[in-house]
């Protein structure tokens, strides 16, 4: 035996052997569903930030977002012409649904298709152009962009693409194109919200009578289902459900594990229900149920073959609506907060200044475009990714979770700054709808709170992490021999990746990152180097933790919700990098990316200290903290200057407050909320010249009842300002006093 061979088996014996039977006593125990749910999915970007060392040319050489010629022509045609016929009003307080003629469009111009192939009478758009058109109808209407986003996510066409046999392709498919079929996935359950795995919803296989024959093999349904978008006007249903076997009809299993099929509405049993209505964004939602409702097996997504499947074929498909549909909701409410509250801030006045230009309100003008630019980053990114055969799931938790919560608080401060102007619903308002979205954007595709302390980490721990994955796997292993071998590989390396790691955080922080190799140039350069330096000791402390706490970790969720946000920080920072790059380094530009990536770093920062601060075992605590930050914690919040510059950048119109709202419906009109603000945006900056000459040059003038009037006729007299001049300000008032009007009603509200 080589000393080599002889060395490898003393260590498999004494020292992996011993650890593989400690580490099955305190791995945490996994059910069925959360196996297949660590399964779905794909390592990507997540897995480089987990190394402690990213590859970041594998980052900057991914394409650029670009959309095709024919999906570019979809949004200025189709897109265009649906977001002309929205009236909101209409929809959310008249209508309470969109028109019939509304729905009839959707349907006649695939707006339902976007992600069924050609071949089956779909558009076959990329995941960029699905995301970019539920961003631009969402900045005209919540409710359309519900209704177009669902059928396109999580739902029938695309589990039936991913998984249906091609008998249920050739004929659903098609149906689903045109708009003949309307289609809900029936998933959450009265006592199974965000434990979807828990759903009491069953099936029973059994031999009845169908349609004229006798003894079909198939399956009796009960269920209970509510939340279900699309549910009161589908025609189609898809339903989870666990399926058991008492009669062993098919083979030895009685319990069978969750299973989906399809069932038109119209099957004996079936009980569509009636509406919920969810805040005021009346989309179609409404709970249904099933009572002894028989179905053969063919209607199985997937043919009988997928019976017990069903969670990970969900799980496979979630990132879909994860990824795509509520991120692009999200990035609307900021593209459009950005640039109605910024023109606002501009036209508007108080103290004889317009408001934009005190300080507490900059404050929130300067979060509302940074967060907007980052959220535009992390929206396009992932959606190259899709495009590219990934299906990151836990990027796609990441951005759902934070996408969705900086909604909330870029649109909470665009409320606190045009103030009644919000809280007055009516036609003119242009933000109301979108506050009273919040909630439901992060309450849907898993609650937020769930997705950050139990997901984002809980999932990215064990699936991104370059050996944990392959320990569980090793200590899943059924042969003994095999398991150990195994074992013992993914354990050594492990070993030398957390050493590795707890020098390499030592020397960066020593030495502030500055000897890191990264590519790119300034001001990219020293973010790349810094996020660098965070990946190694987010790998440290992942090592760490799992060390410490094993299988308690996933009880500690507060813990485990710090290491989510370290995790997520470093993906937002290194998307908005990407992004800044890819759209040319723009100095213009530059104020934003400063501001996101000091403002990741800081939180990254601040979530290793809370982390620390609340780790069991002080001592290693301690020790730890001398690794991450042997010189104290440096990074800060982005300062006051920055900020100053974004505000600046959405209140002055130029081509980088254009990039950052790129995608949003701008109307032309006046009589819409946002044409006016942009008309008056122009009219009031065009008047600002004059009007300074009137403040400091007109003498001996005192205000009164005059008004306005009364100011120009003795500017005019005295030669401050001429005829035209005049002019231009009364234009200016005039749009300014239409931005600044809200709507009011009879006492009925009638």
């Amino acid at each position: 035996m080589s000393h080599s061979t002889h060395e490898q088996s003393w260590r498999m014996r004494w020292i992996s052997e011993p650890m593989l039977k400690l580490f099955r006593r305190v791995s945490p125990s996994m059910s069925k569903t959360e196996r297949e749910a660590l399964a779905a999915g794909s390592v990507w970007w997540d897995g480089e930030l987990f190394s402690g060392r990213p590859k970041w040319r594998k980052l900057r050489q991914l394409p650029k977002p670009q959309l095709t010629a024919e999906e570019q022509a979809f949004l200025d045609g189709p897109v265009e012409t649906l977001c002309q016929m929205l009236d909101d009003w209409n929809i959310t307080h008249e209508r309470y649904d969109l028109p019939p003629e509304v729905w009839q469009y959707i349907k006649d111009n695939g707006f339902f298709s976007m992600i069924i192939p050609k071949a089956y009478g779909g558009l076959e758009f990329s995941a960029l152009a699905h995301s970019e058109v539920v961003l631009k109808v969402s900045t005209r209407s919540i409710t359309a962009a519900v209704t177009i986003m669902v059928p396109n996510s999580l739902g029938p066409a695309k589990l039936l693409m991913e998984y249906g046999t091609q008998q249920q392709k050739d004929y659903y498919l098609p149906r689903l194109a045109s708009g003949t079929e309307i289609p809900c996935f029936a998933l959450t359950s009265p006592h199974a919200g965000s434990d979807a795995g828990a759903i009491p919803d069953y099936g029973i296989v059994c031999k009845q009578e169908f349609e004229g024959e006798k003894d079909v093999l198939g399956i009796r349904l009960n269920w209970d289902k509510r939340y279900i978008t699309l549910g009161p006007v589908a025609t189609l249903l898809g339903l989870a459900f666990k399926l058991y076997d008492p009669d062993h009809l098919l083979g030895e299993q009685e319990q069978l594990g969750i299973t989906l099929a399809l069932i038109p509405t119209d099957t004996p049993g079936v009980s569509i229900g009636r509406r919920h209505f969810p805040l005021n964004i009346p989309f179609m939602n409404g709970p249904n149920y099933g009572k002894d409702v028989f179905i053969p097996m063919s209607w199985i997504i997937g043919g009988q073959e997928r019976v017990g499947q069903g969670w990970r074929m969900l799980m496979e498909c979630l990132s879909d609506g994860r990824g795509i549909s509520l991120p692009a909701l999200s990035v609307g409410a900021g593209k459009m907060t950005s640039r109605a509250v910024g023109g606002y801030a501009r036209i508007r006045r108080q103290f004889k200044l317009p408001i934009g230009r005190f300080e507490g309100v900059e404050e929130a003008l300067a979060r509302i475009g940074a967060y907007t630019y980052m959220m535009e980053a992390a929206r396009t990114l992932t959606a190259v990714a899709l495009d590219r055969g990934e299906k990151p799931s836990v990027i796609s938790a990441i951005i759902k979770y934070h996408l969705t919560e900086k909604m909330r608080r870029l649109v909470n401060d665009g409320m606190d700054v045009i103030g009644g102007a919000g809280i007055c619903l009516g036609p003119r308002n242009f933000l109301g709808r979108a506050y009273e979205a919040i909630p439901i954007s992060i309450t849907v595709e898993g609650a937020n709170i769930l997705t950050r302390t139990m997901i984002i980490f809980g999932q990215g721990a064990i699936r991104s992490h370059p050996y944990i994955f392959e320990e569980l796997e090793a200590i899943g292993e059924k042969d003994p021999e095999l398991s150990l071998e195994k074992f013992d590989r993914a354990f050594f390396s492990h070993i030398q990746f957390f050493t590795f790691n707890m020098l390499r955080s030592l020397f960066h922080g020593l030495t502030g990152s500055r000897f890191i190799l990264v590519p790119g140039r300034r001001p990219a350069r020293r973010y790349y180097q810094h996020l660098t330096r965070m990946s190694a000791a987010f790998a440290l402390l992942t090592d760490t933790a799992l060390m410490l706490l094993g299988g308690s970790l996933k009880r500690r969720e507060k813990l485990s919700g710090r290491l989510g946000d370290v995790l997520s920080n470093m993906y937002l920072a290194s998307a908005t990098l990407k992004q800044f790059e890819d759209q040319g380094s723009h100095a213009e530009d530059a104020p934003l990316l400063h501001w996101v990536c000091q403002h990741c770093l800081y939180e990254i920062q601040r979530a290793i200290d809370g982390l620390l601060q609340n780790m069991p075992n002080r001592a290693a605590a301690w020790l730890i903290r001398r690794f991450v930050f042997p010189l104290g914690q440096h990074f800060k919040a982005p300062s006051d200057k920055l900020g100053h510059q974004i505000a600046e950048l959405l209140l002055t119109p130029s081509a980088a407050r254009d990039r950052l709202t790129r995608g949003l419906y701008l109307p032309q009109s006046t009589d819409e909320p946002l044409g006016r603000i942009e008309d008056a945006l122009v009219k009031v900056i065009k008047a600002e010249h004059a009007e300074r000459r009137l403040r400091h040059e007109l003498k001996d003038y005192t205000a009164d009842y005059h008004g306005l009037e009364g100011l120009l006729a003795a500017g005019i007299e005295q030669g401050v300002i001429s005829e035209e001049d005049a002019k231009t300000i009364r234009d200016a008032d005039e749009a300014r006093n239409a931005v600044i009007k809200v709507d009011d009603f009879a006492t009925d509200l009638t």
